[in-house]
């Protein structure tokens, strides 16, 4: 399979500690893949450290949100790494190690059978902790009934922040729909489905193991469920 017509696009935020590591598996295992880090304002080494890669490699990026003084936030990073992709496919993924690089292969092949969007969803969560399960799956069950009343795309993990896409089709929705994506929210899946019909496009899914963080930390927090709940209403 090539991948010289896909981007990986890895939103960070002090991601210092998996970046490095996170890009040598995707070049190693998928030749001539485009990478573009799209930094919103780290405060560690995150962006020294792409930059020294993207030096080396002519199909590793990195895009600097701070100097550009645009607005923070996670779906704004996703929204900026989609509209300067280049290439016919996307794939976003987060730069924490959490979301398997192997499972790239099996998003890639199911865009390739025509499929508009491919979510890869959380089948396991081994380790997770009660509390956090619990919120997680009654923000879920609330958002999943607002694409139900809102008549928009649902799949399995509407929450998702690992999927494919075509890169021009992505580009065409969001321009009909900027006022519905909640840039400062984290769930940039969920506001994509929202502006999709029900049925009107054809969804793939692909099973995944959602792995614990072992370097770095958590960037969840109330702002961002505050977000979410402004994203429900938009």
């Amino acid at each position: 399979m090539k991948y010289d017509d896909t981007t990986i696009v890895l939103p960070t935020y002090n991601e210092g500690k998996n970046i490095g590591k996170l890009i040598g598996m995707l070049l190693k295992s998928y030749p001539n893949i485009s990478v573009l880090v799209v930094d919103d304002g780290s405060k560690d080494m995150t962006r020294e450290v792409a930059r020294k890669i993207s030096k080396l490699y002519k199909n590793v990026k990195l895009f600097d949100r701070s100097e550009e003084e645009l607005e923070r936030g996670l779906t704004n990073s996703i929204v900026d790494g989609l509209l300067l992709a280049k290439t016919k496919y996307a794939i976003v993924m987060d730069a924490d190690l959490q979301h398997p690089a192997e499972k790239i292969a099996d998003i890639k092949e199911a865009l390739g059978r025509r499929n508009k969007i491919v979510v890869a969803y959380r089948a396991e969560v081994p380790g997770w902790a009660l509390f956090r399960w619990i919120v997680s799956k009654s923000l879920i069950k609330i958002a999943y009934g607002v694409l139900v009343i809102k008549n928009g795309s649902r799949c399995r993990d509407i929450f998702s922040g690992y999927f494919g896409i075509e890169t021009a089709f992505f580009k065409k929705i969001y321009q009909s729909n900027k006022s519905r994506f909640v840039g400062e929210g984290y769930k940039a899946l969920f506001d994509l489905l929202k502006c999709l019909r029900s049925g009107s496009v054809k969804i793939a899914e692909v099973p995944y193991t959602f792995h614990i963080r072992t370097a770095g930390e958590s960037k969840a927090s109330s702002k961002q469920v505050i977000a979410l709940f402004r994203s429900f209403f938009s």
